[in-house]
């Protein structure tokens, strides 16, 4: 405090500690007993194990095990191909991730340098460090406070609570009530006692919850392992199967491991995890512009998997900001579109209150309780926010739930209906008019406060003075709903995507704004924290409907909440501004956090943070990451079948007992993969969402099901590797060799640059092909995706490149086809986008729907269509 409490100020409570506090020997005992006010540091990986793990996860690890068994084979460049794109991958997924998990060095943040104690019988400031238990601190408005303390004298104190316990409004505590660590003073003056200091405190102990609460696998790392492990093995089979067909072919064991391995690279994609990395930081960046920025790359796609959101109230679907929406007087309710006819109530309600708008630095600003700050808002628009000369102040407090002034010779009084009301002098019928008033206005979820007046005598006291008062009227403010938040709502529910209200606000008010936003559902099941059972399996089946509201939650509740409905089987998006939100937004699949208003500790535990604090915000997000899941399978398909264009030359080659020679060399393989194919596959990844993401329920399945295997394996990998097996055996025909000869070397480079040129031509048809899973290339807008139409065209100049620049074509070991063997390569295009075609016209038909172009289906579109 800067000074001492003036006499005539109420609401004082006289419980007074040793006006001399701590002496400094007993301080620096205390201190070296219990340890310095901080909160416990958590240990942090090093920074080259973090980026170790990004080169030792399991296909990292297939990858070095290729590059190892090239080096041994002879062929180094293949190795250090290899070895580059793991590099590539893992430096750039570190870089992403580097900056997570922060959340407990921020939580310390929290604690203040310096702070205001009496020691050794006078005022002085020590760092927040050393705080003590015993110590005496003096508070004020503005500060942050340090410890958890029993207050001991109250002078209209304020306290803003809601980074631990999300309620909006601030609490008005009295003389031996608790205040905690990490809150902090709005209004008024104080002398309290530290109860707890660093580990002990309960912002500890919240602390210890969020970095405890483990973030889980997304569903995207899941479903990519799944894949990954799938190819591995089959990969590695496949390869030792022709090992072993080549011994029985008696071929050198050398050359026999060489073709083994070229089968083996040409089963693992090894452009997937890059096209995936890069894809997924494209839609973060996206998201950014949105005002969504994802903190975790892999939190794009797992957004588009959430089945369950979890939304605070305050802030995300409401503004955070009290606004007068209605007054009633005796003489009738007042038209706030005219906001003069309000000048004579709030010319009383400004005068009893403290809080103010004003302008700092440039910025308006709220100073002080909020519902007086919107007070002197609408007094602004109503031009009566003159200063008036108040002689007296009785602050609010707890008990009197009213706060009054004398100025210009009258008593202003603003406080609680209940509280301000018996003090009228009103007729009976003005009293049940006020009344029925009052519960209209309660019932719209409405913050109500009552205002009267009259003429006050000189040296009254408060309870002399407060008496056969005048109504003036009732005033009733609320947090409105944000714009667009009622059409974000219906879009989840349109989506299948189940919300909940998580609030530590009241109640009454949270019903009331679930249910003018259209949160609240057909139930309008309504809970507090401590209506919630203790059994998690109980907990998620309760919770398991679509617009519940759980208020008066505790950050323990929050994480039990995350916990109950993953464990029944959902994705959970959670959202956050404060302290309290940590645990919770760790253990939830996606954590959400406010940009705006959140806390530090709040935007370090999520996944994703909303830069304008929006719930619409995170419907576009939402819209985002499930049109990242639809381009990952597109480019997925993409790379599969190349893969199987890739694999036929050596399994004709096995099947003919090395009578056709192979069509591709091992290093030609790799020049698909990672060469011609990745532009393609990245702009696939960028296709823009289709109008029906956000129709029907998430696909939260695996990556590869039976429709894309059969598209892949079924449809156009046989396409593609038709026409390139044809073109290359006509290409051989055609400069003279028969079955079971040794071609000349030069026709056989002609004939695999043919093989060579045949995929690529197919691959740009399948680029087109895999833009959509039910409508052909044909029906689709060429502008649709411009970075195609520049990828594809990077394709056919790598074509070139790769076949026509001497000593990569001899290195990789094929050249420019023959006339005849561009014609025939050509036919690849015809082939691939025919195939695909057929396909889904057939595949229309089956579902009942009309033919190409508009396909329809029974069953839910996947996102992108």
């Amino acid at each position: 405090m800067t000074g001492d409490p003036p006499d005539d100020v109420a609401g004082t409570t006289a419980a007074r500690p040793e006006q001399a506090g701590l002496d400094s020997a007993e301080a620096a005992r205390r201190l070296a007993a219990d340890g310095p006010n901080r909160l416990p540091a958590r240990g942090r990986s090093p920074v080259p194990l973090l980026l170790l793990r990004e080169m030792v996860h399991f296909f990292a690890l297939l990858l070095w095990g290729a590059a190892g068994l090239a080096l041994l084979a002879g062929m180094p460049q293949l190795a250090v191909a290899i070895v580059v794109v793991v590099l590539f991958n893992g430096v750039f997924a570190f870089a992403q991730e580097y900056r997570a998990d922060q959340a407990g060095r921020r939580l310390r943040e929290l604690i203040p340098a310096d702070v205001t104690v009496r020691r050794d019988g006078r005022r002085t400031v020590v760092r927040a460090a050393d705080l003590v238990a015993g110590d005496v601190v003096l508070l004020e408005a503005g500060d942050r406070i340090s410890a958890d303390l029993r207050l001991a004298e109250v002078h209209a104190l304020a306290v803003n609570e809601s980074t631990l316990t999300g309620e909006s409004v601030p609490v008005r505590p009295r003389g031996g009530d608790a205040v905690l660590a990490g809150t902090f003073v709005v209004e008024g003056q104080a002398e309290a006692v530290v109860t707890a200091t660093g580990a002990r405190t309960r912002l500890a102990a919240i602390a210890t919850l969020t970095q405890a609460a483990t973030r889980p696998p997304s569903p995207l790392a899941r479903r990519l392992g799944t894949v990954i492990k799938i190819i591995a093995v089959i990969a590695l089979g496949v390869g030792t199967l022709f090992f072993a067909l080549t011994l029985l072919l008696g071929m050198a064991p050398a050359d026999g491991f060489l073709l083994a391995l070229g089968v083996t690279v040409a089963l693992v994609p090894e452009g997937l995890l890059p096209t995936v990395t890069l894809s997924l930081a494209r839609a973060a960046r996206s998201m950014a512009s949105r005002n969504a920025l994802v903190r975790h790359l892999e939190a794009v796609e797992t957004l588009g998997s959430a089945t369950f959101i979890c939304t605070d109230k305050t802030g995300t679907l409401t503004r955070n900001e009290m606004t007068v929406v209605e007054i009633w007087t005796p003489a009738g309710p007042l038209d706030l579109a005219a906001p003069a006819s309000a000048a004579d109530i709030m010319r009383s309600a400004v005068a009893c209150s403290t809080g103010r708008l004003v302008r700092t630095d440039g910025a308006v600003k709220g100073i002080g309780d909020p519902m007086e700050v919107a007070l002197h808002a609408l007094a602004l628009h109503a031009g009566a926010a003159q200063e008036a000369a108040v002689t007296r102040r009785f602050p609010f407090d707890p008990v009197r739930r009213r706060a009054s002034a004398v100025a210009d010779g009258r008593l202003h009084l603003k406080g609680a209906p209940d509280a301000v009301l018996p003090l009228c002098g009103d007729t009976p019928q003005s009293r049940r008019a006020a009344e029925q008033a009052l519960e209209a206005m309660s019932e719209r979820g409405l913050r109500v406060l009552a205002v009267a007046r009259r003429d006050a005598p000189a040296g009254e006291t408060s309870e002399e003075v407060e008496r056969d008062l005048t109504l003036v009227g009732l005033v009733g403010l609320e947090d409105p709903p944000r714009d667009g938040v009622t059409e974000a709502i219906a879009t989840c529910r349109r989506a299948g995507i189940k919300l909940a209200m998580i609030t530590g606000d009241h109640p009454g008010t949270a019903r009331a704004i679930a249910a003018k936003v259209g949160l609240l559902g057909p139930d309008s099941l309504v809970l507090t924290g401590r209506d919630l059972p203790a059994d998690d399996d109980a907990l998620g089946a309760l919770l398991d409907h679509d617009g519940a509201v759980i208020a008066r939650v505790t950050p323990e509740d929050k994480l039990r909440i995350a916990r109950a409905l993953r464990g029944h089987g959902h994705v959970v998006a959670m959202t956050g501004d404060g302290v309290n939100d940590g645990p919770a937004l760790r253990e939830a699949d996606i954590g959400v956090a406010m940009g705006a208003s959140g806390t530090d500790v709040a935007r370090e535990a999520a996944d994703v943070v909303l830069l304008d604090d929006h719930f619409a915000t995170i419907v576009t997000a939402v819209e985002l990451g499930r049109a990242t899941y639809a381009n990952i399978r597109r480019f997925l398909t993409y790379h599969l079948t190349d893969n199987v264009a890739e694999l036929t030359p050596f399994l004709v080659w096995a099947i003919s007992g090395g009578t056709v020679p192979l069509a591709l060399s091992v290093l030609q393989v790799l020049a698909l993969d990672i060469g011609t194919d990745l532009l393609p596959a990245l702009a696939l990844g960028a296709e823009p969402a289709s109008p029906r993401t956000m129709d029907g329920p998430a696909r939260t399945g695996a990556l590869l099901d039976r429709r894309l295997l059969m598209r892949v394996f079924g449809v156009l990998g046989p396409a593609q590797a038709t026409v390139e097996m044809s073109a290359f055996t006509a290409v051989l025909a055609l400069g003279g060799w028969a079955l079971g000869a040794d071609p000349d070397p030069t026709l056989l480079a002609a004939a695999s640059g043919t093989a060579f040129a045949a995929v690529v031509l197919g691959q740009l048809a399948n680029a087109f092909a895999c833009r959509s899973q039910t409508r052909w290339a044909g029906n689709l807008p060429w502008r649709g995706n411009r970075l195609l139409l520049g990828a594809v065209a990077s394709e056919a100049v790598l074509l070139l490149v790769f076949l026509g620049v001497p000593p990569l074509s001899g290195l990789l070991g094929g050249t420019l086809p023959p006339p005849a063997g561009w014609a025939l390569a050509a036919l690849a295009i015809p082939a691939v986008i025919g195939a695909d075609a057929l396909h889904k016209a057939v595949r229309s038909g089956r579902a009942g729907g009309d033919a190409l172009p508009e396909v329809r289906s029974r069953t839910p579109r996947s996102p992108g269509g």
